[in-house]
C-alpha cells in the first residue's frame, strides 16, 4: 500500500499532524470567543444574571444533557406525560463520554463545562492523529496534512472542542478502521464495543467489517487464514452486532421498558415516532421545494456513489469506500434530517480525500501544487462555514431556537 510513497518518521508525522489540528483549534476558539460576545446569558450559560464565559458557552444545548447525566446517572423509570407519552430523558445519550467527564471532574475537581470540553478536544487530537495514519499509507503524507486540515476545519468542526461526543466518537470510529486495515481484529472487537456506548454507529461499522472480512477470506490462497485469525474475524463482525444492541438492551435493563430507548428516540422527532427514511421527503419538500425536493433525494445519493466508485476515490480502500456509502445510508434511515446534519457529517472524512484530488492509485501526482490548489479554497470555504455555524446554530436565542 505504500509503494511509491515517500514517507516521513512516524514521530514527525504525527507532530505534523497535531501542530495542524492545533492551528485549527485556535482558530475555532477564536471564532467561539467571537460569536460568545453575542451570547445572552440564559440557564445553559450558568444563568439570567451570569455573564457569559468560555466554558460554559461550550456546553450549551446537549451538553446540558451530557452534565445531567455526568452529576445524576440515568433515571430507574421513564418520565411520562399526563398523556401517557415518554418524555424527553437521559437515555436518549449515550454513557461513555459523561461518565468519562464525571471521572475527570472527580479527579480535577473542576465543572463539567471545563472537563467536558477539554476531554473533546484531546479526543479530537487522538482522532486526528489516527486519521493521518490510516491515510498517510493511502495517500502519502502531504496530502494526509490537509486531509487532517480540513477534517480539522470542516464548518461543524467547531463541535470536536465542545462538550458533545463528536470528538470521542471519531477517535473510537478512525480507531476502530486502523485496527481494521492492520487486521487487529480483538482491538477492533474491543473498539466497536466502546463505539456501542458511545454513537449508534454499529451497524455500519458492521457492514465496513463484513467487507474487510469477506476480501480477506478471498485471498486466503495468497495469504492463508489460521484457525485463530477465523475466530478473530467472527468476533469483530459479532462485536459490531453487540454494539449496535448494547446501549437499547442497557436501557432495557435498567428501566424495565423493552422499547425504552427507541421511545425516548422518539420523543426527538418531529412525528413522535422514528420512521425510517420517510422524514427526508418532508423535510426535503420544506427546504426546497415539492419540485427539487424529491430531486435532490435522488440526485445527492447518486453523487455520493459516483464520487466514492470512481477511480478517483481508488486510493480510499473498499473500508472506506464502504464507510462513505453505509454511514449516510444509516443516517438515512434513522435521522430525522434538521439541522443536526451538519454534525453528522463529521465522519465523512474519506470524501475530503476525493475533494482534495488525493484519491487516485497514482499518487505521484499529489504534488504541492495540485493538492494546495484544491486546499485552500476548500479552506477558507470550510472556515467561513465555521463562523456562520457557531454564530446561527450554536448560538442560542432564547426563549427557543434551532439546535446545532
Amino acid at each position: 500500500m505504500t509503494e511509491g510513497l515517500v514517507l516521513r518518521p512516524r514521530r514527525v508525522f504525527i507532530g505534523w499532524v497535531l501542530a495542524l489540528y492545533a492551528l485549527a483549534r485556535v482558530v475555532t476558539t477564536t471564532i467561539l470567543l467571537l460569536v460568545m460576545q453575542h451570547q445572552v446569558p440564559s440557564g445553559m450559560t450558568g444563568g439570567d444574571d451570569v455573564p457569559v464565559s468560555y466554558f460554559p458557552f461550550t456546553a450549551l444545548w446537549d451538553g446540558q444533557w451530557y452534565q445531567t447525566i455526568a452529576l445524576h446517572g440515568y433515571p430507574s423509570e421513564l418520565p411520562m406525560s399526563e398523556g401517557g407519552s415518554v418524555q424527553q430523558n437521559p437515555w436518549a445519550f449515550y454513557p461513555l463520554f459523561p461518565f468519562m467527564a464525571r471521572a475527570g471532574m472527580a479527579v480535577t475537581g473542576l465543572g463539567f463545562p471545563a472537563v467536558g470540553s477539554t476531554i473533546a478536544l484531546l479526543c479530537g487530537a487522538g482522532a486526528a492523529v489516527l486519521m493521518g495514519l490510516l491515510l498517510r499509507g493511502r495517500i502519502g503524507d502531504r496530502a494526509a496534512y490537509l486531509v487532517v486540515a480540513l477534517w480539522a476545519s470542516f464548518p461543524a468542526s467547531v463541535a470536536l472542542q465542545l462538550a458533545y461526543t463528536e470528538s470521542l466518537a471519531m477517535l473510537l470510529l478512525v480507531g476502530y478502521l486502523y485496527a481494521l486495515a492492520r487486521e487487529r481484529w480483538l482491538v477492533a472487537t474491543v473498539v466497536a464495543l466502546l463505539v456501542g456506548l458511545s454513537r449508534p454507529i454499529a451497524v455500519p461499522l458492521g457492514l465496513v467489517t463484513l467487507v474487510v472480512v469477506v476480501l480477506r477470506w478471498r485471498a486466503r490462497r495468497d495469504r492463508p487464514i489460521s484457525k485463530g485469525t477465523y475466530a478473530a474475524m467472527v468476533a469483530a463482525l459479532v462485536g459490531c452486532g453487540v454494539a449496535g444492541l448494547l446501549w437499547p438492551a442497557i436501557a432495557w435493563w435498567r428501566t424495565g421498558v423493552r422499547s425504552a430507548y427507541t421511545d425516548t428516540m422518539a420523543t426527538w422527532r418531529g412525528s413522535g415516532t422514528v420512521e425510517p427514511f420517510t422524514p427526508w421527503l418532508g423535510m426535503s419538500k420544506y427546504a426546497f421545494g415539492d419540485t427539487w425536493g424529491p430531486v435532490l433525494l435522488v440526485v445527492v445519493p447518486l453523487i455520493l456513489v459516483a464520487v466514492v466508485a470512481g477511480p478517483w476515490a481508488r486510493s480510499l480502500g473498499a473500508d472506506l469506500r464502504t464507510w462513505t456509502l453505509a454511514y449516510p445510508a444509516y443516517l438515512a434511515a434513522v435521522l430525522d434530517p434538521f439541522t443536526s446534519i451538519f454534525r453528522y457529517l463529521i465522519p465523512l472524512f474519506p470524501v475530503l480525500v476525493v475533494m482534495l484530488g488525493a484519491g487516485w492509485a497514482d499518487r505521484r501526482g499529489n504534488t504541492w501544487k495540485r493538492l494546495l490548489w484544491r486546499f485552500v479554497p476548500l479552506l477558507v470555504l470550510f472556515v467561513v462555514g465555521q463562523y456562520y455555524w457557531t454564530d446561527i446554530l450554536w448560538r442560542f436565542i432564547p426563549p427557543s431556537d434551532y439546535p446545532p
